[in-house]
Parts: C-alpha cells; structure tokens; sequence
C-alpha cells in the first residue's frame, strides 16, 4: 500500500503570492457557487494562508528592528500612522 507523500504543495514564500492566493481564494469563497467540501477546502487554505503571511510579516519587523538597532543604539519601534491623526483630519 503507498502512503501518502509528505511534502506539502509548493507554498508561495513571498507576501505578494500570499496576498494575491488569499484575494482568489476569497472571491471563490464570495461566490457563493461551490460544493461544501470545496468552501471548506478553501477556507483552510486561506487559513493557512494567513498564518505564512502573519509569519512573513513578523520576520520583516524584526528585520527592521534590527536594521534600526544598527543604525544608531537601541531598536525602537513606532506605529506608522499616529492615532489621532485621522479623527483630527476628518
């Protein structure tokens, strides 16, 4: 009897792919015209999906963190967008 091959399906690696699999995965997922079994299969991969690119983003932060530490003392991260800003401007 063969087993069942280990390896998983070839994985995009950059957050772009992800990105792109996740948006195609949500529009099949939004039409509303799949089988059970295959919304299901979809949604685990989205999943998936999710986790990877939570992972890619979470190595890219450290990076940065590491590129500030190198560029002048202790690494200090800041929110991109400050919280107030937008309330003010609206």
């Amino acid at each position: 009897m063969a087993s069942k091959p280990t390896t998983e399906p070839a994985e995009p690696a950059r957050f772009d792919d992800i990105l792109a699999r996740l948006r195609a995965l949500v529009e099949r997922l939004e039409s509303g015209n799949l089988p059970l079994e295959d919304g299901l299969r979809y949604f685990e991969e989205g999943m998936e999906l999710c986790r990877q690119g939570a992972a890619v983003l979470d190595k890219a932060e450290k990076r940065v963190e590491v590129l500030l530490a190198n560029a002048g003392g202790a690494a200090a991260t800041e929110p991109l967008d400050e919280p107030g800003e937008d309330e003010d401007s609206a």
